[in-house]
């Protein structure tokens, strides 16, 4: 009862030690005043009351030997249900005044067809926001297919083959809780990237487990015109195009991000991650 009951086990252990204090109080004050056969009892009750505060503690030592503290954040199903909620209500308010948007541009009209573009990329930016609200629990390679799924048409509409090598990390847990969100992001911002700035043909996105070091690395490459190197991870704040976001998001993930200029043209973005196993 007391061990799956922590309220009901204070209560009693502080019940007993109060009981404990007085016998021994009243024991002191009563001594030579009263005879030694009462004194005797005083004390075995006293002894008594520590024998049963003793076999509290035991019963609760090993659960207590047991605890360790939780790895990561277990979200609650009240905060999970909030978060739907908001999710469907972007979805269907925010996103039914984008579509209808959309809907009245004229897409003969260059000014027109600037603004679709815009609105366009901001229906996506919705989508995605809503994947990640309304998946926020899924393993982290159930969450980068979904981000997948979004993000193949408009690459393909842009001209842009994705090629997607996607392994699941060896260990359900990263060092922050919130690592799995931190390294989605990371993606999402490299291929917006890719498709805004990069004028690339070919993205790759690749991740593998790192055996020998205990790592998952997480890859995002293209064959577009490039940025400019930075080989050390102090280095990324100066290098734009939300290298610096990305660099951030790495850390909190408790790992390192480096980006790199290919062999063959393009730009390399790589996310290295420690994982732990989970308790």
């Amino acid at each position: 009862m007391f061990r799956t009951r922590p309220p009901l086990f204070a209560l009693a252990c502080v019940g007993i030690w109060a009981l404990q204090l007085v016998l021994i109080t009243v024991s002191f004050h009563w001594i030579g005043a009263v005879g030694p056969s009462m004194q005797r009892w005083w004390e075995l009750a006293a002894v008594a009351a520590s024998l049963a505060l003793g076999g509290l503690l035991l019963v609760q030592l090993p659960r207590a030997l047991q605890w360790r503290p939780r790895l990561n954040v277990r979200v609650s199903a009240e905060v999970m249900e909030e978060r739907r909620r908001i999710a469907g209500d972007l979805h269907d308010s925010v996103g039914s005044q984008l579509i209808s948007a959309l809907a009245m541009l004229d897409l003969a009209n260059p000014r027109d067809r600037a603004i679709h573009t815009v609105l366009e990329q901001g229906m996506l930016d919705l989508r995605l926001l809503v994947d990640s609200m309304d998946g926020a629990e899924a393993p982290i390679e159930l969450r980068l297919a979904q981000l997948r799924y979004r993000m193949e048409p408009v690459l393909a509409q842009r001209g842009i083959r994705i090629l997607w090598d996607v392994q699941a990390p060896q260990c359900k847990l990263f060092v922050h809780p919130d690592g799995a969100a931190h390294l989605v992001a990371i993606v999402q911002e490299a291929l917006s990237n890719a498709l805004q700035h990069a004028n690339a043909t070919e993205i790759a996105v690749s991740a593998k487990n790192m055996e020998s070091d205990g790592c998952w690395c997480l890859e995002i490459s293209d064959n577009g015109t490039g940025i400019p190197p930075v080989h050390k991870p102090e280095g990324v704040a100066s290098a734009g195009y939300g290298i610096a976001g990305m660099s951030r998001r790495a850390r909190l993930a408790g790992g390192e991000l480096f980006v790199q200029e290919r062999h063959a043209g393009g730009t390399s973005i790589r996310a290295v991650v420690p994982c732990i196993q989970s308790q």
